[in-house]
């Protein structure tokens, strides 16, 4: 199992059933691959739909946010971007699980863009972090270059401030309580003092710490 299916397969258990959930691009997409088989849920997209169904039923006028084929379930609804904001921007998105450049000890998120590099855009993170009422973010632990991405400071342009609830990686789950960042689990064979060396920023151990439970039968969307 890579890193990337073990951080999709530890967020479907984050997700309740009939939950409204917005899955960013990229790794989040992976999480609907992976919910237990009792967990139904229904997926928005920014650009106007609620009730996106696999993309392994794409239909070929049909794209998610992300500009990827999708399909669409039975029951579903279409509307514009402006009634598609209002959702979001209302609280009415149960969860929120987006990939993340940056995230650091004050719960703040950095994932919409690097200076100097080319974006089509910041799209609806800003949004989608601020109006869900849950914020879970799904990222490898570490950049390419072997740096933290969980930091005492984002040095990136960020995308919300004191919105992230959860960050779920490959070593570990954290999680923001009263201000203060937590790790709660950490994946099979990985030990504490592991995540202490590749985590910049400073948190708490939890009292009950344990190994990260993981979707272990694939479900159905």
């Amino acid at each position: 199992m890579n890193a990337k299916e073990l951080i999709a397969r530890r967020v479907a258990l984050e997700l309740h059933d009939g939950d409204i959930v917005n899955l960013g691009i990229g790794l989040p997409t992976q999480v609907v691959n992976y919910l237990p088989q009792d967990i139904h849920i229904t997926l928005q997209s920014e650009n106007g739909f609620l009730g996106l169904g696999p993309v392994t039923e794409a239909h070929p006028n049909l794209v998610n946010a992300g500009g990827q084929p999708c399909g669409i379930l039975p029951g579903a609804a279409m509307f514009d971007s402006a009634f598609s904001f209002a959702l979001i921007r209302g609280g009415h998105v149960d969860a929120s699980v987006l990939g993340g450049l940056q995230v650091d000890q004050h719960a703040n998120l950095a994932n919409w863009m690097v200076p100097g590099k080319m974006i089509p855009g910041m799209g609806g993170a800003m949004d989608l972090v601020t109006g869900a009422r849950r914020v879970i973010i799904a990222m490898e632990h570490c950049a390419k270059d072997g740096s933290s991405k969980i930091l005492k400071q984002c040095t990136l342009p960020l995308t919300a401030k004191n919105k992230v609830s959860m960050i779920v990686t490959e070593m570990g789950v954290f999680e923001f309580e009263k201000g203060q960042l937590i790790l709660k689990e950490h994946a099979p064979g990985v030990t504490l003092e592991a995540i202490k060396a590749a985590t910049d920023a400073e948190f708490s151990v939890a009292a009950d710490f344990k190994v990260m439970p993981i979707v272990v039968k694939e479900g159905v969307a």
